[in-house]
């Protein structure tokens, strides 16, 4: 590893797809992030800075840009009676501000996609409130892509006179990196009148070589709402000509033309301002948005130019920044409308706890911030330039990709591969459920790399060992690196050959049943049915001794890739299982009675041989190999039941696993690896040995992974153990968003010692699986009939 990492860092000059010697320093700072789904994010912490970047897709920069401000003026009698940057920041630079607003006035709350800042203004009887709204709206496949955010601030006067009030927000060209002050940058006013509706402020053109952007700063304005501007200001200076023009009247000078391009070396910067009085006792509300137009993009090796998502509806010649604004001023209350029906419901179910309702909404920030991007395809693409001849065998894999698009999302922003599908198969639950339509693409794209192969050989990092780079008929680790061409090449993961794991594929055909299920596209079965018998037959050499089971190999061959499993596993042989479980359910949709016999007759061989090798009268054994610690409990042996149960097919007549045997295994984790570890406090650890001690026998045994926490926490919920789910999963929560401040990077793992590993990852949207397990026991409460398949949201 060492000797490919110094290659491609320090000779390349590129960055690793995971850098085990340069991890990301822990910054307890971030807050809800702004922008939709697929188009770059922009986080904000909590203490309202802007803080972590994503424009270019999948490559993050962390920086504070200390001139991107809100700053609010008051005035009462024509004099300005309190200026104040609404920051707890004293930077060395724009000294002539006047920074150090006191901490203890102000309060954040974040419920994502919505976060509210309250700033109560010392001495002055007045309370601002900023709401910051991103649409990020289930089922809706337009708004939920936009790169925009919105500024919506609230003012009290709760003084006996009337005051002006005056917020000014200041922007930096650019996103706080060397380009930055690359030169040839420049801003200009714009004000655009639609419909009766007029939305004025700046736009800042970022005119780099690689991924242009267009920022736009604006305001709406309405009756009593003034709007001014500055079109450029230096950030790296002491600012005071700013300050002072606002100082003066409580707004800017509004100057017309464009400012000049900016030279080497030089930054730029903008200001807006929107200003309205507020009566005595009285309220007022000042509208403001950010937007970023980077509508054509290059990934790393800049091979194909691609469209954004939301390019569809504001088209790609780089200057729909106005229009943008200009939608988001004019729509985000039917955006707000819309994410308070969703949230509702469960923010009012006494029957859930507090701390559950922020983890559900607020986990989601990784559908958007997870490096996340989503491509229009061109209407004249055809199949075989989706990956090969595999392409042709799906007959609506076209009409899915034109009408939704392709989508991706990184294993973590540390861990920088689209797409891992072994990771994805836990956090697929938030997709399914809250835009399913993205998870059907999603598969299509999984299935086309299936039937291609990359024959050109490469050394794996771990082993040592060369082999090809994706064998046919199995399903991929991912499907690339944001640094390389993602789709084009595939498995980015150098660590270990993963032809050879044995959950990839077995993870791919309990998605595409649980999607049915969850959906009901039955043309989403028609065409996923080959790929499914191709990838399991695939699966079939792994049963060397045909006993209906498949063994592993000795090594860390699944998702746990540091954690040695041999012979027969209650992780994979459980996935097994399932999947065959599965199998027999889809040939029976099918019609393929032939197909349907073949793996009634593997499931009951193999039901047989799991229970003989594994169940030992408490829980199924980590593996059959009689090792030290084969009889570990791994707090993740339900795996297979959780997706069971997620599908309807946990019912008596149906059972894969005895429900004694899962109700008792699930008793013994929550005693051993919940209550047993770290006083009960902390979740689930991932193997733990019969005497109460973890297992130490690899780096993953020890650790918590948060979204397998999640996934245990539903199967709990879904075999009727509910206090014990939620117990186990608060556990997660707490540690990580309480005890380790790291609130919007909730790490892929951590150990008893506050050891962490892979800040802001994946896996843990597998919370929405518990949602799903709290739906369905309600569905069961409410109806006392058997349940019908029915889809999730009709």
């Amino acid at each position: 590893y060492f000797k490919w990492w110094y290659k491609k860092t320090r000779i390349e000059k590129k960055s690793a797809f995971i850098d085990l010697l340069c991890a990301v320093p822990l910054q307890q700072i971030y807050g809800c992030p702004l922008g939709g789904i697929g188009s770059g994010t922009i986080t904000r912490g909590w203490r309202g800075e802007f803080c972590r970047w994503q424009l270019n897709p999948g490559k993050y920069h962390y920086e504070t840009v200390i001139a991107n401000q809100f700053t609010v003026c008051l005035r009462r009698k024509g004099q300005t009676v309190y200026q104040q940057v609404l920051s707890v920041e004293k930077p060395s630079a724009l000294q002539g501000w006047n920074w150090g607003y006191c901490g203890r006035y102000a309060f954040y709350h974040a419920l994502y996609p919505r976060a509210w800042m309250v700033y109560e203004l010392p001495g002055q009887n007045v309370v601002l409130t900023c709401r910051q709204i991103s649409p990020v709206i289930p089922h809706d496949y337009k708004d939920s892509s936009l790169p925009v955010g919105v500024f919506i601030w609230e003012v009290e006067n709760n003084s006996e006179e009337p005051v002006d009030v005056s917020i000014m927000f200041t922007l930096q060209n650019g996103t706080g990196t060397k380009g930055d002050r690359s030169g040839g940058h420049w801003n200009e006013p714009f004000a655009l009148q639609d419909g009766g509706e007029r939305v004025a402020g700046v736009l800042l053109h970022h005119c780099t070589p690689v991924n242009p952007f267009t920022f736009a700063m604006a305001a709406r304005e309405k009756a009593g709402t003034v709007i001014t501007h500055l079109t450029a200001f230096d950030p790296a200076g002491s600012g005071r000509d700013v300050w002072q023009d606002l100082l003066q009247d409580g707004k800017l000078e509004s100057p017309t033309g464009k400012s000049k391009q900016t030279q080497n070396g030089e930054v730029t910067a903008a200001a807006v301002c929107a200003s309205c009085t507020v009566p005595a006792q009285g309220h007022g509300t000042l509208e403001l948005a950010l937007v970023w137009d980077m509508p054509c993009i290059h990934f790393g090796s800049k091979e194909r130019l691609h469209l954004r998502r939301y390019t569809r509806f504001f088209g790609s010649n780089g200057d729909a920044a106005p229009a943008l604004s200009h939608y988001a001023l004019t729509h985000y209350k039917e955006w707000e409308r819309k994410i308070e029906a969703w949230q509702k419901p469960i923010l009012e179910d006494s029957q859930l706890p507090s701390w559950y309702k922020s983890a559900l909404f607020n986990e989601l920030y990784f559908m958007t911030d997870g490096g996340t991007i989503w491509l229009d395809l061109p209407p004249d693409c055809l199949p075989q330039d989706l990956q090969g001849p595999g392409a042709a065998k799906l007959s609506h894999l076209l009409p899915v990709l034109r009408e939704y698009g392709r989508f991706a999302y990184l294993e973590g922003q540390e861990y920088r591969m689209y797409n891992t599908y072994d990771v994805h198969f836990y956090a697929s639950f938030a997709l399914v459920m809250l835009w399913p339509k993205l998870q059907i693409s999603l598969q299509y794209d999984i299935a086309v790399t299936v039937l291609s192969e990359d024959v050109q050989p490469r050394q794996y990092l771990v082993c040592g060992k060369t082999a090809q780079v994706k064998v046919k008929n199995v399903v991929p680790h991912d499907i690339g690196d944001p640094d390389d061409e993602p789709w084009q090449r595939v498995n980015a993961y150098l660590m270990h050959d993963t032809a050879n794991w044995k959950d990839l594929n077995l993870k791919f055909v309990l998605q595409v049943y649980r999607d049915y299920y969850l959906t009901h596209d039955a043309l989403y079965l028609q065409d996923m049915w080959p790929v499914c018998q191709a990838v399991m037959e695939s699966e079939l050499k792994f049963d060397s001794d045909n006993d209906g089971l498949i063994e592993n190999g000795g090594i860390a061959d699944q998702t746990y890739d540091a954690w040695v499993v041999n012979g027969a596993s209650a992780y994979c042989g459980g996935l097994w299982l399932a999947a065959v479980r599965m199998m027999c359910e889809m040939a029976e949709v099918q019609g393929d009675t032939e197909t349907r016999q073949k793996y009634d007759a593997i499931l009951q061989k193999g039901k047989e041989s799991f229970e003989r090798l594994l169940w030992n009268g408490k829980y199924y054994n980590y593996d059959s190999s009689g090792s030290r610690t084969s009889n570990s409990i791994m707090s993740d042996q339900c795996a297979g039941q959780w997706f069971l149960g997620a599908c309807g097919l946990d019912q008596k007549e149906v059972e894969v696993f005895p429900k004694s045997h899962i109700v008792s295994a699930l008793k013994t984790i929550f005693e051993k690896n919940v209550m047993s570890f770290a006083g009960g406090k902390m979740g689930a650890v991932n193997g733990m040995r019969p005497d109460g001690v973890p297992d130490t026998s690899s780096v993953q045994s020890s650790e918590v992974w948060i979204g397998v926490v999640y996934a245990l926490a539903a199967t709990m919920i879904q075999e009727g153990l509910v206090q014990e789910g939620f117990h186990t999963a608060e556990g997660c929560y707490r540690t990580v968003w309480e005890h380790l401040g790291m609130a919007f990077q909730t790490p892929e793992a951590y150990c008893e010692k506050k050891v962490y590993r892979s800040l802001a990852y994946m896996r843990p949207l597998s919370i929405w699986s518990m949602q799903l397990a709290l739906e369905s026991k309600a569905r069961q409460a409410s109806s006392p009939t058997p349940p019908q398949k029915n889809p999730l949201h009709p």
